[in-house]
Parts: C-alpha cells; structure tokens; sequence
C-alpha cells in the first residue's frame, strides 16, 4: 500500500514486456506500484520480436533444457490467458543433407568429436530427436505433436524448389507482442499501479530504505517519487540505468543484440510458419503476417549503444533475401520488402563467442548493498516473460514480508476472458450485433480487443456512429479508446504497436491521424497528463 508520505513499494522502471510484467503481477500482490516508460510502451525490443510464443527449438543445440521446457510449458498457460492476441501456428522444417551446424554449438562440437565424418552436418535423425524433444519436454495439452510431411504435389510444398522432398512439421503459438505489453500495463492499472509513459527517469537517489526517483514527461513536468524499491527492467538501457542513474558498481554487463526482419507481400496461401536452416548453421522464419504480407526473419548482429535506432541494414536484408531465396521458388528481390523492423535485444553478457550463442534465458540480480534495494532485469524470451516476473516477485519476497504467493497463470488478460478456440464464436457475435461489420473488419477487432470489442464499438449501428474513419477500418471511436485506455499518443503508436495499420494507411492517412491525435490531446490536456 501507498504509505501516507506518498512513497509506493515499487518503482519500475520501463515499459516493454518484462517491466509491465512485473508491475502486473506485483500489482496483483497488493503491493503499491508505480512505472515510467521513456517512450510508448512496447517502443523498443518489445514490439521489435519475430511474434512468437515458442519454445526454441534451436536452444536444444545449446543444452539450455531448462529455457526450452520452461517455455513450451509456458505456450499453452498463455494461450489459454490471451486467446485474442496468441494463437496456436504450424511450422513446417523442410530437410535436405546440406543443412549444417553452427560451429559454436554444444552439440556440433560433441558430434564433431563422436561422429567425425558428417563434417558439422544436421542429420534427419538428430533433427527428429529434438523435435521428439520439443513435443515432450513441457507437455502438451492443446497442441498437436510433431508428424513427417511430404512436400510433393502439397499446399506446404508449393511455393519451395522442388530439391525439397520431405519436412517436418511441428507446433508453436503466435502472439502479438506489444499489444502484449500494454493489456500487461492495463491489467497492472486495473490492479492499483500508476503507468506513466512519455516519462523520462533523470535521477535516483538511494536512501537507506528508500530511493527518491526524479522524472521528466512530455510536457517538461519534473515530479519527484519516493519507493521503498526499484526494479531496472529498461531493456536495452539496463546497463545505463545501472551505470548512470543508479551510479552503482556492479559488474555484470548487458550484450546488445539486434534481430531484424523484413516484410513482403504474400508469399504463399496456406497460414503454415516455414522454419529454414541454411548451410552456415542459421535459422529464419517466414511466417503469414497481418493477412496479406509474410513476415521473414531474424538476424543477429552485435550492437553496440542502445540510444542509437536499431534499423534493418542493407546487408541485413540482403542476407535475409538470399537466406529465403535457397527455398522458395519465386526468387525475392529488395524490391519485394515493403517493410522492415530492426529490434535490440538486452541479453545477459555470459561471454558467448557469438551473438547467436549468447544464451536468451533471464537473469536476475537483486542488490541490497549500500541502503534501498533494486532489481536488475537482464536478457528474457517474450515467451516466458510471465515466469520471469513470478522469479522477480519471488527474489524481491524477503523484503515485503507477507508477500501473496504467485497467481497470473490462471488470470486472463483484458480481453482474454473466452475460450481457445472460441474466436469465430466472437467474431459471429460481433458481427450480429453490429451487421455493418465486415468479417475482415470483425476478425481485426476481435484479435485485438477480444470480448472488449463490443465495448469499444459502443452499441453502433452503423459505420457513421464510429465518427470519422482514418482508413483501413480504423474509425475514430477506436482510437478514442486507445487513448484513453491504452495510452497511445501519437498516430505511430496506433499504427505500428496497438495495431499494424500502418501498413495499410499512406502518408497522408497517417498525418491526418497525428493532427486529429494531437487536437485531441490540446483539447483534453488533463488525459495527456493523466499518462
């Protein structure tokens, strides 16, 4: 509880994943919270993934068995929490004798010596043995395992060369990750947290049980916050915070690792992931992305300062289109991209030769030397993001005493209160109730608001009750809401994080957007404020 002097139990610092987590389930624990994002939330690595719930199927290579079954455990706990914006997927693995390990794998290295003559090839059994792994390791209960797949005269096999004869196909879960963040940010709200966004930290200040934390928003306004606790979860920025704002001497560094991806027009007609491994050891995806695109990636290359925009390079999306063009029959241009996103993702610095073997499981460093206690958040999978922050609660458990015990896995997120496979039920309500709906139009919402659709729309009769239409479906009682409810600012934060419109809407659309937007808020300053 918030004591009489204004001082809260937590302050969080950053608004991606893992810091709307931790205030959500610290939240729902009674504590008293408050959080302060920079920018939007889900601004940085946050918005920046390949989409995925999954378990890692190439961190088998790496032995991080407890990652990976961590993980696959965690699919189906959130699937059944967000239904709305996380969906089971099909990927299909094509094989052929070419495919290779990267050499700094545990794995390569340990059949290197045993099995000498492959000469760091991938063979078919070893792939099937990890797949076996896969559909074993977390349990499976919504799911469906993996089976063998021709890929002759087949829907899978179509758009590939025809040097591709057989795959295998096994199960992962989309999920749309920052849509993720801010119902994480709702939740926490709902439950008694503040969350500020567009709300800088410029300074901490440790007391012996206290830290007195000075920040700046939008609009210039310095507030000063007292908290018995701080937890550093600013993502690419952990390091820094750690360094600069917080002057504390630890020793334990961040590795930037920036993953990018391109987007093409469609490549191919049935909704299966492709998982490609190409001859230097690498993976990428090629997955059906928002209906009419596909979604190609990832890289992984160093970077080196966070407060430098990570963008897809040249290089990065030629490797990208060469990597696709080893398996699809139509052979992909730079002319083909209609859109590219780069990401960085704060990993923990364990000493990896590579940024591909750096390990991706979370690490926690809890320091109480020196007076008030933080928390510092390095590295973490979007996938396990939940389990993370119930490790974050447990490790700060001993200084709230009484502390509840854990509770998200059984909790809905805003929206997510239906079943499974309960969508088309939805959406067919939805559409009964607002007939001038489109089933495209119905679907949009359905996958981004869940049951909090209907409310949105507001009983409507017609499309002219929604006020003023920016395009794409997008009406004016829809960003409304994401004003007010979701702390969307600026036309770019609807159009590429609270949905991805923007790849619908031209220019002109998204600066008509951005007038009415900043209108609004000169209208309404006390709900710009408020964020």
């Amino acid at each position: 509880m918030t004591e009489a002097d204004g001082t809260v139990d937590l302050f969080v610092i950053g608004g991606g994943i893992n810091g709307c987590g931790i205030a959500r389930d610290a939240a729902g624990r009674g504590l008293s919270v408050t959080l302060a994002e920079m920018g939007d939330l889900a601004q940085a690595t946050s918005s920046a993934s390949t989409k995925l719930f999954h378990g890692g199927l190439r961190y088998l290579e790496y032995f991080e068995f407890r990652l990976v079954r961590e993980a696959l455990i965690e699919r189906e706990v959130l699937l059944r929490a967000m239904p709305h914006i996380s969906w089971p997927m099909r990927f299909v693995l094509p094989w052929h004798p070419d495919m290779r390990f990267e050499q700094d794998t545990p794995t390569s290295k340990l059949l290197g010596v045993v099995m000498p003559w492959m000469k760091g090839r991938r063979p078919s059994w070893l792939i099937r043995l990890g797949l076996f792994l896969y559909d074993t390791l977390g349990g499976r209960k919504i799911l469906p395992g993996t089976r063998t797949l021709s890929l002759t005269d087949t829907p899978e096999g179509a758009p590939l060369q025809d040097r591709f004869l057989h795959a295998y196909e096994y199960s992962d879960c989309w999920v749309e990750d920052s849509r993720l963040v801010v119902l994480n940010a709702r939740d926490a709200e709902a439950r008694g947290a503040t969350v500020m966004v567009g709300t800088k930290v410029l300074s901490a200040d440790r007391h012996a049980d206290h830290w007195i934390v000075t920040t700046r928003n939008a609009d210039g306004i310095t507030r000063q916050h007292r908290a018995r606790m701080l937890v550093n979860a600013a993502g690419p920025w952990v390091g820094e915070i750690i360094r600069g704002t917080l002057r504390l001497n630890a020793t334990d560094g961040v590795r930037l690792v920036r993953g990018s991806h391109i987007v093409t027009q469609r490549l191919y007609d049935h909704d299966k992931c492709y998982f490609f491994q190409g001859t230097d050891g690498r993976i990428i995806f090629a997955i059906p992305y928002e209906t009419d695109f596909t979604l190609i990636g990832t890289t992984d290359a160093e970077h080196e300062d966070p407060s430098v925009k990570p963008d897809c390079t040249p290089e990065e999306r030629d490797y990208l289109l060469d990597f696709a063009n080893q398996y699809f029959r139509r052979q992909l241009t730079a002319d083909d991209v209609v859109w590219s996103y780069s990401g960085v993702r704060p990993l923990y610095d364990d000493g990896a030769q590579s940024a591909s073997a750096a390990t991706r499981d979370y690490t926690l460093k809890l320091d109480r030397t020196g007076g008030a206690p933080v928390l510092n958040v390095f590295g973490g999978k979007i996938t396990t993001y939940r389990r993370l922050a119930e490790s974050a609660l447990q490790k700060i458990a001993p200084v709230f005493p009484g502390l509840p015990g854990p509770w998200t896995r059984e909790a809905s997120l805003p929206g997510g209160d239906f079943p499974v496979d309960g969508v088309d039920a939805l959406v067919a309500r939805l559409r009964a109730d607002q007939p001038f709906l489109t089933d495209r139009w119905a679907l949009r919402l359905v996958r981004a608001y869940g049951t909090e659709a209907s409310a949105i729309l507001r009983g409507a009769r017609s499309a002219a009750d929604l006020g003023r239409d920016f395009g794409a479906t997008l009406t004016e009682v829809e960003v409304i809401w994401l004003m007010d409810r979701e702390h969307a600012r600026r036309a770019e934060d609807v159009l590429w994080r609270r949905s991805k419109l923007g790849l619908r809407l031209d220019a002109p659309q998204a600066a008509a957007l951005e007038d009415w937007m900043a209108a609004r808020r000169a209208r309404e300053p006390g709900r710009a404020a408020a964020s």
